[in-house]
């Protein structure tokens, strides 16, 4: 999906997104990277919510609706450093209820010749928590966005029990071309997880165009449903069945050596 300034105009949209997945049987719906508001970074903190807040409320009552798993993207959190907010994902349950929280932890910036320029840190606080849940889908764990260049987090979102894991991104359009396919293959691969990936699409004045590109990736690293650069909903079967098959055909999680690496 695409996202603008306008909060009300992007919950809009987000509400036909997930009502157009559940009508397609999702059990799980995810959303982008800052779904709900993009705008200048330096407009982020007047711009973040705290948690519990009517934003997310809203989000919650989507989730009971349709009776799903709702990993609402990420919003703008509040927090104590001035002029700062949290990048934080969100997930709510069938009930309504908020079951997890990941605050961002590893900051995009860089400098790139013929790309973007961005300084995150200067306006986003990083978190300090790996974050994974049990559901009835299976464990899921949390990252966003650059967070996808870290291979140790994934592998403590695996380490932690993590089967799913939930990536919403705003990837450039600069490096996207060239990395995020290769990057959320390998993160399920190594990890023998379902990666879903969305991806917020579209160019914006005065914003780093996105790359958009959602993808859904199975343990064998296998493209199970993808998107483009237009708006839409990707459907693909989580099959615990065939992870843990794999998982147990080839034991790699089992074979690793943390006395060596850590």
């Amino acid at each position: 999906m695409a996202a603008g300034p306008d909060t009300a105009a992007n919950l809009a949209r987000v509400e036909g997104l997930v009502a157009r997945a559940a009508a397609s049987g999702a059990r799980l719906v995810a959303l982008p990277e800052l779904c709900l508001w993009r705008g200048p970074s330096r407009e982020y903190a007047a711009h973040a919510s705290a948690i519990p807040s009517p934003l997310t409320d809203r989000l919650g009552e989507l989730a009971a609706r349709y009776r799903i798993y709702l990993a609402a993207g990420s919003i703008l959190e509040r927090c104590t450093v001035a002029d700062h907010c949290y990048n934080t994902a969100l997930l709510f349950g069938p009930g309504g209820a908020l079951l997890a929280r990941y605050r961002k932890i590893h900051l995009f910036d860089v400098a790139i010749a013929g790309g973007p320029v961005v300084n995150e840190s200067s306006r986003i606080a990083p978190g300090e928590a790996v974050e994974v849940v049990e559901t009835e889908l299976g464990r899921i764990g949390l990252a966003i966005c650059y967070d996808l260049r870290f291979p140790e987090l994934f592998r403590a979102l695996a380490a932690r029990g993590a089967e799913v894991i939930v990536l919403p991104a705003a990837f450039t359009r600069h490096t996207g071309l060239h990395h995020w396919q290769i990057l959320v293959r390998a993160r399920a691969i190594e990890n023998q997880a379902y990666v879903v990936a969305p991806g917020l699409i579209g160019p914006m004045e005065n914003a780093v165009p996105t790359f958009g590109h959602s993808l859904i990736v199975n343990p064998w690293g296998e493209v199970a449903a993808r998107l483009g650069t237009h708006e839409g909903v990707a459907v693909a079967t989580l099959d615990r069945d065939r992870l843990a098959k794999i998982r147990a055909q080839l034991p790699a999680l089992t074979h690793r050596r943390p006395d060596l690496f850590g």
